[in-house]
This record gives structure tokens, sequence and C-alpha cells, in this order.
């Protein structure tokens, strides 16, 4: 490359190649230059495709935001710093004082804490009812009541949803219904062609898989309101970072591949669980035991997905066991990693919660939510025989 203003800090031209790159490179700037005040009027009114500000947006985030679009079928979708930063950006967003949301009663532990402290402090009622039941989901309405926000599958309880009963009900009473897809993802579910108003998904699990990456995912179905949760991140600098939004874009090229092994394997585990002795219960929506099976295999079909939860008995002093003979297993409050990883909720997600609180929900000493990876099975299945049987002795 030939400089022609040598002695500036800041070349204004790459070097040129008649060829491209075909790994996506990393945009780190957190500015871009543009030629004169007229040409960022352009951009920031519409007329014209370009970059700022790196919070008000930049490469390597349009495009994972790109990639999850197309998955989920639709346009316009935002990357945030993290699933909770999607969220949040969801209600605080989209809600003012006086309004009214419903949320699942099982919906992961912060979120919870976001809709039981956080929203009333700044005068957003929120009421919690179970997704399974849309008689109890009616009941919570409003006159106020503008949203109500599920998961497909809950975490850490894998209960299903009844999305068509809530959909329907959400437009029943012009409500907008809010699916966060984290679990399922859109390799299971779309939650778009069922009804859904506005998709949310932790891209930190399954999307990139690989425990290095935090970020989140919102999109709209309605442009007013993708425009709305946009301009809302921006202000609030929920938006990403470009080197995570890099990383993501590398794990989601494998996304569906490890989606599809890590299933098939946490289908092989939860049958395996299942016959040992000192374990209570197992949950998987894809065993014919689980509650909402036929809801299960309505809405999801063969993607029960890769996550397992199971009930120790023994409480507390079993779990401890458990955890030091699971040799080789992440003992971390995550999921979706190549690894599998053990998550305790009464100790991590839903620590904050009373032990009354927690007993309603089914979350034992002893439950523990299984987020499987892409170990060989009959491996993985002898390392929680010989864990379990730590447990009993």
């Amino acid at each position: 490359m030939k400089n022609s203003k040598g002695s500036l800090l800041r070349p204004d031209t790459l070097p040129e190649s008649a060829s491209r790159p075909v790994v996506t490179p990393l945009s780190p700037s957190v500015v871009y230059a543009s030629e004169t005040p007229d040409a960022l009027d352009d951009q920031y009114e519409g007329r014209t495709q370009g970059y700022t500000y790196s919070r008000e947006g930049h490469p390597n985030a349009d495009v994972v935001a790109a990639r999850i679009d197309r998955m989920e079928g639709v346009e316009g979708g935002v990357v945030t710093g993290s699933g909770m930063a999607a969220v949040t950006a969801v209600l605080m967003g989209l809600l003012k004082s006086g309004d009214h949301v419903i949320g699942g009663n099982q919906l992961y532990g912060r979120s919870l804490r976001l809709m039981k402290e956080d929203m009333p402090r700044l005068g957003i009622a929120t009421s919690l009812a179970d997704p399974g039941d849309v008689g109890a989901m009616r009941a919570a309405i409003r006159p106020e009541t503008r949203m109500i926000l599920v998961e497909v599958v809950s975490n850490p309880t894998l209960r299903v949803a009844d999305i068509a009963g809530i959909a329907a009900l959400a437009k029943e009473h012009g409500l907008l219904l809010v699916v966060d897809n984290t679990f399922t993802t859109p390799r299971g579910f779309k939650p778009f062609e069922h009804g859904a108003d506005i998709v949310i998904h932790s891209i930190t699990k399954l999307l990139s898989g690989h425990s290095d990456v935090m970020l989140g995912y919102v999109a709209a179905r309605d442009p007013a309101l993708a425009q709305r949760l946009r301009v809302f991140s921006v202000t609030t600098g929920l938006t990403a970072s470009p080197f995570d939004c890099w990383l993501a874009e590398r794990g989601m090229l494998t996304f569906e591949l490890r989606f599809e092994r890590a299933q098939a394997t946490a289908a092989t585990l939860a049958d395996h669980l299942a016959g040992l002795p000192g374990v209570a219960r197992v949950i998987y929506p894809g065993r014919s035991d689980h509650p909402d099976h036929a809801r299960a295999q309505e809405l999801l079909g063969d993607n029960a997905c890769n996550m397992v939860s199971f009930e120790l008995k023994g409480g507390r002093a079993a779990a401890n066991a458990f955890t030091r003979a699971a040799e080789g297993l992440a003992f971390a409050p995550t999921l979706g990693d190549v690894g599998t990883t053990l998550s305790h909720p009464a100790s991590s997600s839903h620590r904050a919660l009373t032990p009354e609180e927690r007993t309603g929900l089914g979350l034992s000493e002893g439950f523990f939510r299984v987020s499987v990876g892409l170990e060989e099975p009959q491996a993985l299945c002898r390392i929680f025989a010989d864990a379990v049987a730590a447990a009993v002795a």
C-alpha cells in the first residue's frame, strides 16, 4: 500500500486486493469516518447504508443478526450484549409505567428476578402464571396488560408451554406475545410461525456453543416494534462487541451439526438416567413420561432439545457427592457448550428464590439440569452412572 500522506497516523486507505476474505473480518473499530456532514446525514436518515459508532451498529453484529434472522424467518433482528440484555430491551423498551406484563412462572432465574423485583420498581406491574395452563394465563390478564413472556421449554424444569393456546389468547386481547426460544433454537421451533410477535435468544448458549461468547438477540415481526427495540438497545448501551459477534459467527457455522448430535445424545442419557438407582425422576420432553410429552411432540416433533433435568434422592449431600464424582464434566451455571455441563439451580440460577418458591417449581436440592455436549454417548452414560452411584453411597 502506498500512503501519499505518510505523516498521518491513520491512513485513509486499506490495501487493495483482487480477492476477498473467506472468513468475515473482525471489525473492532469504534468509530467510522464519513466524507462530509451531508454524507453523515444521509447515513442517519437512511438514504445510504453505513456505520458511524459501533454502539449504533457494526459489521460483525449485522452478520450475526442476519444469520439468525434467516433461521427465524424475520428481518431486522438486533444483537445485544447478553440474553438478559435482550429480555431487558423487550420489557423496558416496549413497556411503560402503568403497564402490566404476564410471565411464565418457570422462566430463567434472572428473568424471574427482573419480573418480580425490577419491573415493579419502575412502575410496571407483573404477574406469573403457568404457561402450560391457558386458563391460568387468562385469569392473570388485566385491563392494563400489554404483554406475555414465555419460554417454549422452561429453564430448568423443561416444561413445554401451550404456545398455540397462549398465542390465541394474546391475539384475542391484543397483547404482544414474546417467546424466548433459547432452549429450542430455530432448529427445533420457529415461534413466528406459531403466533409470536417477538423472539428472544441467548446466543451465548447453543447458537454460539463454545462458552466463550456473551450475546443475545431480539427480533420483532412488526418493523415499528423492531425499530423501537433497536433504538432502546442503542440508547441504553445494550448492544454487543464486535469480537463476541465475530466469535459467535464462527460457532454458528456448526450450530446445526452440534444441535443434532447433542440432542441425540440427550435422549440416550435421559433413558439411561431413568434406570439408575438413586435417581428420583428424569425430565426430558422426548420421553413418554414427561408431563407435556404430547404437547412437545406437537410443537417440536423429534426436536426434544439437548437439555435433560433430573432429581437425585438425598438432597444437597447427594448433589455434592455427585458433582465431585462426575469426572470430566464441568459443574457450571451455563449451557450450550461443546462439552456437557451440569447446573444446580438451587445454588445458581434460582438461588435468589426462597426455598418454598423453589419447592413450588420442583427445584429440590437434588435437582440438576444437564446441557448435553458432544461426548461419545456411552462414555457419557458411564460417567453419570459412576457419579450417581457415588451420590447413593
